[in-house]
Order: structure tokens, then sequence, then C-alpha cells
């Protein structure tokens, strides 16, 4: 397995992408890049990188900041469940640093692992980059090596199989774990790709007995597919002048914490608003265990009317509340609202 892990770690010096987050020791950078690149392409997560980097250089302005600049910074990323707990984990380091004077962020497996949002690869992979912590990171490219490599049938979406890879993985581990734990992510997402891998030009095809028999486009093996929900969504967009209404979503459902129009979802909508209503968009958006089918109509109250006298307005509860354009620009909103919202700005 040494002989693996060279040769895997010299391709690694060869072929590894230049980024912003393996120049730096800093915990904090660290975990920031980590959390942002979960479920999240690198060529996309860079960019959020580097403007939460200029925002918030320190885990004390993240701290600091309000939830709604958070997620706002967020927009687009989607999972904003991981915003949510980016920022109440910047708010428990700020606690966990009275307790450890002298120290800026966590750095070691044990205390990372209590963090909001920080699960075992993440612990492990900050722990690895910042502190040299040896341990062993396996994330969906480590999965992928380590199966082709072993030709390993058992399906990594069970416990027995993560158990498995993680013993693999950890019998691997040389002493400098952060250049080994890179190096093998690293080769995951540029070399041993789920899709045509490179196997003619592979640094350990020697070794590989998916390679041998014949089966690298079978493994990883995963257990079965996670049933998919419809929905339908109806935005109602109703604009009195300048001023649209709006609601913040609350928990228990998709997009906490963010703005959206006037939603009917029982397909209850009266006839008479729809009559008035013109068809902005239709939108199917497709979510890891939803699809949400989505159509967008806007309802223009007229002037001369004050909208507490229209009823479709008196019979929104108080969670809406009406805007001006500029200031429904500066919230945070789906990725699905925000691109009604590039068709609506010509309203206005």
């Amino acid at each position: 397995m040494n002989d693996i892990s060279h040769k895997i770690g010299l391709w690694f010096d060869q072929f590894r992408r230049d980024l912003p987050w393996r120049h730096t020791r800093d915990a904090y950078r660290i975990w920031l890049s980590e959390i942002i690149l979960q479920q999240t392409r690198v060529a996309q997560g860079l960019d959020y990188y580097k403007r939460f980097v200029a925002a918030y250089p320190t885990v004390e302005d993240l701290a600091a900041a309000p939830l709604d600049n958070v997620l706002k910074l967020w927009q687009g990323l989607g999972y904003y469940s991981r915003a949510r707990n980016l920022h109440a984990a910047a708010q428990q380091v700020m606690a966990w640093r009275k307790e450890h004077p002298g120290k800026n962020f966590p750095d070691t497996y044990t205390d990372l692992i209590k963090l909001k949002g920080v699960g075992h690869y993440t612990a492990a992979a900050i722990a690895s980059f910042s502190s040299e912590e040896r341990v062993a990171v396996v994330d969906g490219n480590v999965y992928r090596v380590l199966s082709r490599l072993f030709d390993i049938s058992t399906p990594i979406d069970t416990s027995k199989g993560q158990k498995l890879f993680q013993t693999l993985a950890d019998e691997m581990l040389p002493e400098a774990s952060s250049h080994h734990n890179q190096a093998m992510m690293e080769f995951g997402a540029l070399h041993c790709t789920p899709t045509q891998p490179k196997c003619e030009t592979c640094p350990v095809g020697m070794h590989c007995l998916a390679l041998s028999a014949g089966t690298v486009g079978e493994r990883p093996v995963k257990q079965g597919r996670t049933s998919v929900r419809e929905r339908h969504f109806t935005y109602i967009i109703y604009i009195y002048k300048d001023m649209l209404w709006a609601h913040q979503r609350g928990p228990g459902d998709i997009w906490q914490g963010l703005w959206e129009f006037v939603l009917d979802e029982s397909g209850e909508i009266q006839a008479d608003i729809m009559e008035q209503a013109s068809l902005l968009l239709e939108r199917k958006h497709q979510l890891t265990h939803q699809t949400i089918y989505a159509s967008f109509y806007v309802v223009r109250l007229p002037d001369d009317r004050e909208p507490t006298t229209n009823a479709a307005i008196r019979s929104l509860n108080d969670d809406y509340r009406p805007f001006t354009w500029m200031e429904w620009q500066q919230l945070a909103v789906p990725r699905l609202i925000d691109e009604a919202n590039k068709k609506l700005s010509a309203w206005f």
C-alpha cells in the first residue's frame, strides 16, 4: 500500500490544481472551503470561497454577521442548510475560544466534529490539512479510487461499506497525512473519474484489481436510489406601484430562511385571481430528493386603490410583507426565485 500512496503522491505533485485553500494552514479558511465544496463543484465553489474570505476574513467577522447577509452571499449555491450551519458553527467557535485561550479555530478532529454541519469527512479533512493530524479522509472520490484499486463490490452507502473503506483508507495513511489525503481526493477528481477514467495512463494501474477484472465501470457500487418527491408550486407576485409581497420560509422544509413570493401549493387559487394574472415563467427545478414544477404569475393591482382594499392582499397572513423592488433585491432567495427576478425586473 505504501507504493500506491507514493505513486499517487507523485502524480499529485505533477497534476494538482492550484487552489487557494491549498496554500494555507489556517483552519478557518480550510473549514470555509470544505463547507462550500460539499456537494458543489470546485469550479463553482471557488468564486464563493473568494467572496466569503473577502466579506468575512476572520471567524469573528462571520460569527457577528446577520444570518440574512450570510444567506444572501450564499445565494445560488443551494443546500442552504450549509450556510445556516456555517453561521451557527462560527458562533460555536467564538464560545470555544473562551475555553481555549490563544487558539483561533479548532484544528483537531475531536474539537471539529462538535461543530454544526461538520461530519466525519469534514472534521478529518480540516484536521489533516491544517495540523497534519493523522486521520484518513474518505470522500466520494476516495471511495471510487479504493473500490477500483481493490475491486470491492460492497456498497459504499451501507454501514458495512463505510467501515470497510475507512479501514482501508486508515491502513494506507502515511505519516504525512495532508499530502496523501489531498492526493487521493485529487486523483479521484481528475484521473480516476466516474466516467472515462484514464486507465491507460494510470500510475497505479498495475495495482488496480478492477482494471484486471474488467469491472472499473461497475465500481463503486451503491445499494439503491432515494425516491424523489414531486411538488407543484404556483407563485403569485402581487405588485402595487413599486411594492410586491413576499415572506420568509420557516423551518421544516426546503429553503429555510430564504424569501419567496406568495405561494400556493394546494392548487386552489381562485379563478378571479388567475383572470388578472400574467404568466411570467414556468420552470422545472431539480433538488436532490424533490422535483419542483413552478409557475410564476404576476398580478398588478390598480394604482388608484390601496392594496388593503384588495381581497387578495387582505387574505394574506401576517407572514407576508410588502417590499420595494430595491428592498426585494437585497434579500436572500432560492435560485428558482432568482430566475423569476430576472424576468420580473421589467415590471418595475
